[in-house]
C-alpha cells in the first residue's frame, strides 16, 4: 500500500508548494481535484487540455517530488434535475476523463449523483424510506429512468478513453450511499464502476467497516482515509440524521474527524488488514475535513497515524506454514 493525500486541503498552496509539502511529509501519492466540489487548484483540465506541455510539466513536477498521481477526483451531480447544474457536472467529468487519458491515469473518483422526484423537479430528492408509497415510485423513476441510463452512457465514454475504474464515493444524499446501492448500480452498468471506500460516511450510518469491506471485496477501487466521531450525547437524543451545519460541532450527532480521532488504532489496523485480505493493495488517500483542526495539523496527525497502520511490504513466503 501507499500513503496518499487528496489535494483540496492544500488548495491554498501552489502545485509545487503542495508537492514539496507532501514529499517532506513522507507521502507517496496524491489524488488531484479536477472539478466539482474538490475544485481544480492544482489540476485544471481546461488549462492542461489546451496545452499538453503543461501536462508534461505537471507530471515532471510529481516525479521531482517522488509522488505518484494516483487518481483524478471530480465530485459533482451529473443527474441533477436542474439542467445547467447537471450539464456542468457532466462536462467536468468528461474533461477529467480526457485529461486522465492523456496522463495515463485509469481511475476517476466521483459521486453517483441524485435526480429529483420526477421530470419537473428542481432539486435532488434522496429517498431513505419505503413509505409512504410515493417514495418507492420516486426511487424506481430515479434508478430506471435516469441513473442507470446516465451511467451506462457515461461509463461507455470513459471506457472508450482508457478509464478502467470509476470510483463512487458512497455518500448520503446521493443514490449510491452504502455498499448495497453501490453493488446495485455496478451490477446494472458493469464492473468499470466500483467504490471509493470512505469509512467516514459509513460510520455514522451504523455500517461496520469490516463487514462492508468483506461484502464489497474486489469492487473497492479507491480508499479515502477520513474518520467520524459519533457524539454519544446528541446521538442518544436525536439519532444519526442531522442537518445542522458542520461547524456546529457541539450540537451535532456526529462530526468528521482526522483519522484516529473518531476510532482507535485497532479498528484502523483491522480496516487496513481487511483491505489487504480482499485484494486492495493501492493508495490510502487522506481526506482532511476536520473542522476542529487546521488543515496542516489535521493532515500531519493523519499522516503520522497512518504510517503506523499501513502495510507497505509484500507478505513474502509463509516460512512458518
Amino acid at each position: 500500500m501507499k500513503l496518499g493525500v487528496f489535494s483540496p486541503v492544500l488548495n491554498s498552496m501552489s502545485t509545487e508548494e503542495a508537492f514539496a509539502y507532501l514529499n517532506k511529509s513522507g507521502v507517496q501519492a496524491v489524488e488531484l481535484g479536477t472539478g466539482g466540489s474538490p475544485g481544480k487548484a492544482h489540476c485544471d483540465p481546461d488549462i492542461l487540455l489546451a496545452d499538453e506541455s503543461k501536462i508534461t510539466d505537471l507530471q515532471d513536477l510529481a516525479k521531482k517530488y517522488d509522488l505518484e498521481i494516483n487518481a483524478l477526483s471530480c465530485h459533482g451531480n451529473g443527474v441533477h434535475p436542474q439542467k445547467e447544474v447537471a450539464d456542468k457536472a457532466d462536462s467536468d467529468f468528461r474533461k477529467t476523463v480526457l485529461l486522465a487519458e492523456k496522463m495515463g491515469i485509469e481511475k476517476i473518483i466521483t459521486f453517483s449523483g441524485c435526480p429529483g422526484d420526477g421530470p419537473n423537479a428542481t432539486y435532488p430528492n434522496w429517498v431513505t424510506c419505503p413509505w409512504p408509497d410515493d417514495f418507492l415510485k420516486v426511487l424506481d423513476w430515479q434508478w430506471n429512468e435516469v441513473l442507470i441510463p446516465y451511467w451506462k452512457k457515461t461509463a461507455a465514454f470513459a471506457e472508450d478513453h482508457g478509464i478502467k475504474k470509476i470510483c463512487f464515493e458512497m455518500h448520503p444524499g446521493f443514490c449510491v450511499y452504502n455498499p448495497e446501492t453501490m453493488m446495485k448500480l455496478r451490477n446494472a452498468v458493469g464492473d468499470i464502476l466500483g467504490a471509493n471506500y470512505d469509512p467516514s460516511h459509513l460510520f455514522w450510518q451504523g455500517i461496520d467497516p469490516i463487514a462492508s469491506i468483506r461484502y464489497l471485496g474486489k469492487a473497492i477501487y479507491h480508499f479515502h482515509a477520513k474518520d467520524t466521531k459519533i457524539d454519544p450525547i446528541n446521538c442518544a437524543i436525536n439519532g444519526v440524521l442531522d442537518t445542522k451545519h458542520y461547524s456546529d460541532e457541539i450540537h451535532r450527532s456526529w462530526v468528521f474527524r482526522s483519522v484516529g480521532y473518531g476510532h482507535d488504532y485497532q479498528l484502523w489496523k483491522d480496516i487496513i488488514s481487511n483491505l489487504r485480505m480482499v485484494g486492495y493493495d493501492d493508495v490510502i488517500s487522506i481526506e482532511h475535513e476536520d473542522s476542529l483542526m487546521s488543515g496542516n495539523e489535521g493532515l500531519q496527525k493523519a499522516i503520522s497515524f497512518l504510517k503506523e497502520v499501513l502495510i507497505y511490504e509484500d507478505t513474502g513466503k509463509m516460512f512458518w506454514a
